[in-house]
Formats: structure tokens, C-alpha cells, sequence
């Protein structure tokens, strides 16, 4: 199967989208960005194809009519077990590449300890996996090295004390490895993660296995399907660093302005607040970018700026919008510039502002600052699309339709649930209208 990949290498986040040859998305897939972006490319492309094969079982399974309904419980099931073979295999590579780590004059006179206490600490959380990927089970992250950081850092702790040994000498092997292990993509062959997952089902309940008998050779063909890949595009704020040639490279405004459109065929006005720039797009009827702005090099009013607040509050990125959803009288924010943001906060939260009112006052002057961005562009013109990962928060979501409400009027505006990927969205159709211009191009010769 012919499938074409666009990959979008952001700074904070990386996403890949995955076509088939009818523009129709395969799969997408999204991973932190490192300092070794070649990794974060085959990851976020490997997630991608992850969730293309889901894709294509659920076309496969629900064609054969088998499962009597329970279609969607098995595929959930399947993706946590599968999720926690990928989990399993990292940890598994985490354990050895922390064992390896202790040597060294620092490590003198205890290194069998430590490695003593490392055995205990990744038995405790091979224990602890099943109920991470257990239904209904909350996680705030996705990412490996956020779920094994934060759980060694609290069983690491633990295990210290109970074998009285230095709790920094734990932390200190974890941080030296967690790099190595991040930047090895999972190895093992994903078909053989799809079977383990499979029998960690049928084991788990036994009462499925009559219907999942049934469906056997739907499953196995579909894990027979190669997603061949047939020309990838990268874009997105390092994409010079993308291991491509020059031809396989596209600005993320052309991206975005693409995406949008695919997503929204009706868009003409685009803003993508990313985590490290602010683009106010304009297209044409077809998605081809007629006019562009973009901020300065100053991140301020980004995503980064944001995770920047979320620190010197010590909250979550997520937890920032609803809690100044909570504001009903939003504090007047004097600047957006992420030097002075710390000292700013600091003074209005020790004169007795609410830290809610605050939090509204921030995202209405990041959204006034992406107003006069989109201005610059050519002003907001119906339909208007909102993308990037600060499309997910509701508090700039609820600012931004106020102030195109008060200075255009009544404006569709589109969000999508997968607007983070509008960039490798875009990217994609690209690298399908490259291979088939490619192919013509063969034919006709």
C-alpha cells in the first residue's frame, strides 16, 4: 500500500501524518522533540504508522461484520496492551542502559548497592505497567520519559530510603540514561507487538476468544499490509535539520495554509500558534498561501511562553486554561515578553491578584498579540481556522473568538480536535502530489 509522509519537527512537539493515495489520513503520530531531530522524525513516523495499522484494522474488522458490535472495546483493548508492550520494551532497555551507567569514582563502595536498588526500582514499576494502561486509567502524558520519569523518580525515592543509599546517586543514573534510551526508537518488529498485545487480551478475558477466532484472518491480513513509503515531506521550525534533501522540504506557512484547507476546504484566514512562532496566514480558494505574517524571534505569546507561566506557577500546561476559565474579571497584562513574565507574576500574585484573573488577563494579550499579527496578514477573513497546539487550550480558544467577534464580526471559525497536526497534514499532501506528479512525469516519458 502506497502511503506518503508529511512530518512536521516543531521545538517543543513533533507530528507526522500519514496519507493513502486518495488524500485520506492513514494515521498520525506526535513525539517530544529532541536535540537529535533525526529521532524525533522516526518516532513521530513510527507513531504514525502505529496508528495507521488501528486504521486499517478497524476497516478490515468492521467489513467483516465480526465482533458482534464490540468493535471499538476490542481496539481500545488492543491499543492499551499494545502500548504496554511499547512501554515494557523501553523500560526493559531503560534498566540495562541505567545498570551500565554505574561505574565511575562516584559510585565507589556502593555500585552493587545501587545496582541492587535499581533491580527493585524497575521491578516495582514492570508491577505497576498493567494498571498505567488499565481502562479509564489517567496519565498526563503519552511520552516514555514522562510516565518512567515521573514513577522512578517516586519509586527511586522510596527505594533510596529503604536501602539507605544517597537518592541523587538514582536520580543522577536515570537523567545520564533516559537520553540514550530516548533517542533508540522501540526496535522490535511491530507486528509481533500487535500478537503479544493480542494474546495479552485473550488471556486478560477468555471470553473473547471465540470472537476474535473469527475474525483471525482479518487481523493477520491486515498485519500482512506493507504502508509503503512512498515520499516524505518535512517541515515545520528545524526542519533543516530533517535528514531530506532539498526537494523533499516545504515552509511550514505553505503547510499550514495546505493543511487548513484540507482540513476546512472553506478556510481563507489561518492562525497557527505554535510553540515557538505565531503565523497569520492567507489563502486562496484552492489552500495557496496569498499572504503570510509571522512574529518576530521573540517566542512571547507562543507555546513555549505558555509553558514558561505553567512553570513559574508551578502547574501543568494543560491545567493553564481551564483555571483562568474560572476569571470572570481578567487582569490587564502590561507584556507578553517571557523575560519579564516571572517578575510580573510574582508582583501581581503578592499584591493579592487572583492567580485565575491573572491566567485570563495572559491569554487575552497573547490572542490581542496574534490579532495584530493576523491584521498585518490581511485582517480576518471568513471562514477563519485556528491551529497549533494553543488551539487546545479553551481559554485562548474563548479570547480569540471575543476579539474576532469584536473587530470583524460574525466569522466561522474552525478548530479541528487534530489541529496540532495541520502542519505534517499539509506536509503529507505535498510529498502525494510530489510522487504523483513523479509518476506522471515517468509515464508520460
Amino acid at each position: 500500500m502506497k502511503t506518503f509522509v508529511g512530518i512536521d519537527l516543531g521545538s517543543t512537539t513533533t507530528k507526522a501524518v500519514v496519507l493513502d493515495e486518495s488524500s485520506q489520513v492513514i494515521g498520525r503520530g506526535i513525539t517530544n522533540s529532541r536535540s537529535n531531530y533525526a529521532t524525533a522524525a522516526r518516532v513521530a513516523s513510527e507513531e504514525a504508522r502505529i496508528d495507521g495499522r488501528f486504521t486499517l484494522f478497524r476497516r478490515a474488522l468492521g467489513a467483516a461484520g465480526g465482533l458482534h458490535g464490540h468493535l471499538d472495546e476490542f481496539l481500545g483493548a488492543l491499543e492499551r496492551a499494545f502500548r504496554m508492550e511499547q512501554f515494557l520494551e523501553q523500560l526493559e532497555d531503560l534498566e540495562a542502559t541505567c545498570r551500565g551507567q554505574v561505574k565511575g569514582e562516584r559510585f565507589t563502595g556502593v555500585e552493587d548497592g545501587i545496582r541492587e536498588a535499581l533491580v527493585e526500582v524497575f521491578k516495582r514499576l514492570r508491577e505497576e505497567a498493567p494498571e498505567l494502561y488499565a481502562p479509564g486509567a489517567k496519565r498526563k502524558s503519552d511520552f516514555f520519559r514522562d510516565i518512567a520519569g515521573s514513577r522512578y523518580h517516586n519509586h527511586s525515592e522510596d527505594v533510596a530510603r529503604e536501602s539507605k543509599l544517597p537518592y541523587d546517586l538514582l536520580l543522577n543514573v536515570y537523567d545520564k540514561s533516559i537520553i540514550e534510551v530516548e533517542n533508540r526508537p522501540p526496535a522490535g518488529a511491530l507486528s509481533e507487538k500487535f500478537r503479544r498485545a493480542l494474546d495479552r487480551i485473550l488471556a486478560a478475558d477468555p471470553t473473547i476468544k471465540a470472537e476474535v477466532s473469527a475474525v483471525q484472518d482479518n487481523i493477520e491480513s491486515t498485519l500482512a499490509i506493507d504502508l509503503e513509503e512512498s515520499y516524505v515531506v518535512g517541515t515545520g521550525y528545524g526542519r533543516v535539520t530533517l535528514p531530506f534533501s532539498k526537494d523533499h522540504i516545504r515552509s511550514e506557512i505553505l503547510c499550514h495554509g495546505l493543511g487548513a484547507h484540507m482540513m476546512y476546504p472553506g478556510t481563507r484566514t489561518v492562525l497557527d500558534i505554535g510553540g515557538q512562532d505565531t503565523k497569520g496566514i492567507q489563502v486562496d480558494p484552492n489552500g495557496i498561501v496569498a499572504n503570510f505574517q509571522m512574529n518576530d524571534r521573540c517566542a512571547a505569546g507562543c507555546g513555549r511562553y505558555l509553558g514558561y507561566i505553567a512553570d513559574e506557577m508551578n502547574m501543568g500546561l494543560h491545567e493553564l486554561g481551564p483555571m483562568a476559565m474560572k476569571s470572570d474579571r481578567p487582569a490587564r497584562i502590561n507584556s507578553t515578553c517571557t523575560v519579564f513574565a516571572g517578575a510580573e507574576l510574582r508582583d501581581r500574585l503578592s499584591l493579592g491578584e487572583r492567580r485565575e484573573d491573572i491566567l485570563a488577563g495572559l491569554h487575552r494579550a497573547i490572542i490581542l498579540r496574534a490579532i495584530s499579527i493576523i491584521s498585518r496578514s490581511g485582517g480576518v477573513t471568513n471562514e477563519f481556522t485556528f491551529t497549533g497546539g494553543v488551539a487546545k487550550n479553551e481559554a485562548a480558544v474563548r479570547e480569540l473568538r471575543k476579539l474576532v467577534k469584536e473587530n470583524y464580526g460574525e466569522v466561522t471559525i474552525n478548530i479541528n480536535p487534530e489541529s496540532i497536526y495541520t502542519g505534517a497534514l499539509g506536509a503529507s499532501e505535498f510529498a502525494r502530489r510530489a510522487f504523483e506528479g513523479g509518476a506522471r512525469m515517468e509515464r508520460a516519458a
